[in-house]
């Protein structure tokens, strides 16, 4: 293999901005965190050596108010720092009150507001105008678990493209201010694996998980293995072929991936408990973590995947994980290796992302309602102000250019430890990945 010398891995930041609906509440993590008040965490950011930071101008947030005080000082803020941001427009959001994820003028009222942003300030170079277009359009329309709480498949898939083709909007409004804006498209990827007896089902949902990807590089046609399920479902053929004739290519695949990312699918219900079943038909859905004795994929695996799929550069544009802090440690290594791992087999692996710096509120509840928990981050906001934390150091240290070192190194996450099984299955889990 030729090895073709790449520049140094990138090492990005991200808040947590999520602003999801559930019914008529909205849950608004920039608010939760209080980091929307505080100009001064974007310098502790960048003393961490964060030079470019996923961050949201929030359509719902404009909605609210059409001054655009607030995003002045942020942006000035972020400028003066030497951050260089990743816009979000809608992450894990359906927009206004007066729209949702299956409004037919959902893509031209986000473009509109796309446009907006980028003539207030054209120097904004990378976009991610729609966060994980397939996740949210799955929690929204197809588990009724944020607005507009539907549960069928059309809703879903209809939901899907008009994110999609709001991104594709977004982007031609964003390029007529500025032609050489980047788009940074982040989706969750994870794998599925399942029993031999559902192995047609995980070999569709495999090829599913590729959709917002697909549709975006115009590779939807009538020969893709996602056409005929499309229209199976209610979508007509005319608007699948409009993303053949719209391409709109990312200039980054960004790979989101958590411990409950990769799936296992199981035929045999009774073995389970009820609160696994999938919304999607009469079988458990359960993370593979617990359940599979191989375990999760890992990074490195998906980035090659993805690289391989598409030869696009491709970064892991979320790494955080739910737990204490030397998990946290470890989890973040084990990212930083798969990107070099992926650079070193020849992806163009640009960088890691440490998600949530500032903590996240309630994601062990999917974000439907408000149960105090909180999840630390890179930094600590329970006090008010945000306090740095273990995981703190190990970002200065990559963004050194540094390898990670720590002693919670020494020991491997619990995810690679035989104690994850929580269902310990009689039967052989036979069908690869």
């Amino acid at each position: 293999m030729i090895q073709i010398k790449q520049p140094a891995l990138q090492i990005w930041g991200g808040v947590e901005y999520t602003c999801n609906r559930v019914r008529d509440r909205y849950f608004d993590q920039l608010a939760l965190s209080g980091h929307g008040e505080r100009l001064d965490d974007f310098d502790l950011i960048a003393g961490l050596g964060i030079q470019v930071l996923r961050h949201g101008l929030l359509w719902e947030h404009h909605h609210r108010d059409q001054s655009w005080k607030k995003a002045d000082v942020c942006i000035d803020r972020m400028t003066q720092v030497g951050i260089s941001p990743i816009i979000g427009l809608v992450h894990h959001g359906s927009g206004p009150p007066y729209t949702s994820l299956v409004d037919d003028s959902l893509p031209e009222r986000l473009a509109a507001y796309a446009g907006a942003v980028a003539a207030r300030y054209p120097f904004i170079e990378r976009y991610t105008p729609v966060n994980e277009p397939h996740t949210t359009a799955r929690f929204s329309c197809m588990y009724g678990i944020w607005y507009p709480h539907h549960m069928d498949r059309t809703s879903y898939l209809r939901a899907l493209l008009r994110q999609v083709k709001g991104t594709v909007l977004s982007m031609e409004a964003v390029r007529k201010v500025r032609s050489d804006a980047l788009l940074i498209q982040t989706e969750d990827i994870g794998r599925i694996c399942s029993t031999p007896e559902l192995s047609s089902l995980s070999d569709l949902l495999n090829q599913r998980r590729w959709l917002p990807f697909d549709l975006l590089c115009g590779r939807v046609e009538r020969d893709h293995p996602m056409f005929d399920y499309l229209l199976e479902n209610g979508i007509d053929e005319a608007e699948v072929l409009w993303f053949r004739d719209n391409p709109c290519i990312p200039d980054v695949i960004g790979v989101n991936y958590y411990l409950t990312s990769d799936r296992y699918l199981d035929h045999r219900v009774e073995l389970f408990p009820e609160d696994r079943m999938s919304a999607e038909g009469n079988f458990v859905d359960i993370e593979a973590v617990r359940v599979w004795p191989d375990g999760i994929v890992g990074f490195d695996e998906l980035l090659l995947e993805a690289w391989e799929r598409f030869h696009l550069p491709v970064a892991i544009t979320e790494v955080h994980l739910g737990g204490e802090v030397e998990e946290q440690i470890r989890w973040a290594a084990e990212a930083w290796s798969a990107a070099q791992y992926a650079r070193h087999k020849g992806a163009s692996c640009v960088a890691i992302t440490f998600w949530a710096m500032l903590g996240s509120y309630f994601w062990d509840a999917l974000v439907t309602r408000n149960n105090g928990h909180y999840q630390p981050g890179v930094f600590d906001v329970r006090g008010g102000s945000p306090s740095p934390t273990e995981l703190a150091d190990l970002v200065r240290q990559l963004s050194r250019g540094d390898e990670p070192r720590h002693s919670y190194l020494h020991h491997p996450g619990w995810w690679r430890s035989p104690n994850r099984i929580s269902f310990k299955l009689q039967e052989e889990l036979a069908h690869a990945r």
